[in-house]
């Protein structure tokens, strides 16, 4: 199996974000949580422009990215699970944990240190919210979490497969936690406690400073509730809540090129 997701990472990767993608859609149009904001196609193409120069930044600036990582410290010997007899299983879970966490002390940080909250802002001044939202970072940020990724790959020791299903756990979730869709308050309830909702997660996306300072997670949501950042609704509620930031909400702020050089402005 593990040999199977290696030999197939990229295809595997490519084929769960657009299978994700287009259902997410779907389940938009069908069922939405919000009213359409009428700029659903310069937004999206603006979204998925930057997919496009954040995968061109990692594939020519990491040639071996975190999975290449794990493979190299598997090779060398790096890190606890290389160096200790650990059960594959109990790798790999322990694994998928901890990534999580870093993914989510990363997502805290990126909002508590202010040159970091620059390039994050890129993500939070979309004045709308949708699964394209969730592709929507600058290139440096993406950058910056993959040598964070490598890092943390490398001293745990991660394995190699583990590091493939995360990271397709990671871009799934990311899709559907900030997707425009509808489900039962029965199946929220049920949801959150383990995982991040797409109700949970748009908190995260208010234009109140404190509401954005919460619901960090993108996987699971135990993290919020055991370190105090977990909010369970809006103020303003789902519908009438105001996405975005107080800056940035002109149609021109949401072009391609304005969101490249938007970590340079001064505001």
């Amino acid at each position: 199996m593990s040999a199977f997701v290696l030999a197939n990472e990229a295809a595997l990767r490519l084929a769960a974000f657009i299978g994700l993608l287009a259902l997410m859609i779907g389940w938009e149009r069908l069922m939405p949580r919000r009213p359409g904001d009428g700029r659903v196609s310069a937004r999206w193409l603006a979204n998925l422009s930057l997919v496009g120069v954040d995968t061109l930044v990692l594939r020519f600036g990491f040639p071996i990215a975190a999975v290449g990582a794990a493979v190299l410290a598997a090779d060398r010997g790096w890190g606890l699970f290389n160096s200790a007899d650990t059960p594959g299983w109990v790798a790999v879970v322990v694994s998928l944990l901890v990534l999580d966490l870093a993914v989510w002390a990363q997502h805290r940080a990126m909002h508590a240190v202010p040159w970091l909250w620059r390039l994050h802002r890129v993500h939070h001044s979309d004045v709308a919210i949708d699964a394209t939202t969730g592709v929507r970072f600058h290139p440096v940020e993406i950058a910056l979490s993959m040598l964070y990724k490598m890092a943390v790959v490398i001293a745990l020791g991660v394995p190699a497969a583990a590091v493939v299903v995360f990271e397709i756990v990671l871009n799934t979730m990311s899709l559907f936690s900030h997707a425009n869709v509808r489900l039962a308050p029965k199946a929220d309830r049920v949801l959150r406690r383990l995982i991040v909702t797409p109700d949970m997660h748009r908190v995260h996306h208010s234009v109140h400073r404190d509401e954005t300072d919460s619901n960090f997670g993108f996987n699971l949501s135990v993290w919020d509730r055991l370190f105090g950042t977990y909010k369970a609704q809006p103020r303003d509620g789902h519908r009438g809540m105001t996405i975005g930031l107080d800056v940035f909400r002109e149609p021109c702020d949401g072009r391609l090129d304005k969101l490249l050089v938007q970590p340079l402005r001064g505001v």
